[in-house]
């Protein structure tokens, strides 16, 4: 049973308004399930846009932080809970510990970074949680794409391709989840 999902999306918010309103139904439909939200702990961008949405519905939102983005005024105050790391590292480790699953979305370097480290633990079986990539507008098209080349060079094992499932919308997220 998942009880928390923890989401890696985007510190801004795209320039695509689909993105926003993605993050913001998933928000609200993680509450309205009961699914704690597990996120970076911000207050801006899309992961600003889903913690609000989850705490609209009275949902729980966790976040945790690295002191160093707390200093930047970075920090949502707002949240259930808010963890304070000292580093990234600490963060993404917490992060794991305290989440039943994981989603991407939308985000840059900082999403990716902890997109691609979730799925290298999967592959080296320090966790065996469900990971979920929303693809929203198609946005991990090229992405995935890439994948499949590293897959075809002998990079990636064709196997590692398990280790993520790619999803559309948020409904198709709790789909899933609630299959689990």
């Amino acid at each position: 049973m998942i009880r928390s999902l923890c989401l890696f999306c985007g510190s801004r918010p795209g320039t695509n308004p689909n993105h926003g309103a993605a993050a913001r139904e998933l928000g609200e439909k993680l509450a309205e399930q009961g699914i704690t939200l597990v996120y970076g702990g911000g207050h801006v961008g899309l992961m600003g846009m889903a913690a609000d949405a989850a705490l609209s519905k009275g949902g729980q939102v966790v976040g945790v932080i690295p002191q160093g983005l707390v200093d930047a005024e970075a920090a949502h105050q707002g949240l259930t809970t808010l963890h304070v790391t000292k580093t990234m590292h600490e963060r993404k480790a917490m992060m794991e510990n305290l989440s039943d699953a994981f989603v991407a979305m939308p985000g840059g370097f900082g999403t990716l970074d902890e997109l691609c480290e979730i799925i290298t633990w999967a592959q080296l079986k320090i966790h065996s949680k469900p990971i979920f990539l929303m693809n929203v507008n198609g946005y991990f098209d090229a992405f995935h794409e890439f994948l499949q080349h590293s897959v075809r060079d002998g990079f990636i094992g064709r196997d590692c391709m398990r280790l993520f499932s790619i999803i559309q919308s948020p409904d198709e997220l709790l789909q899933r989840l609630k299959s689990l």
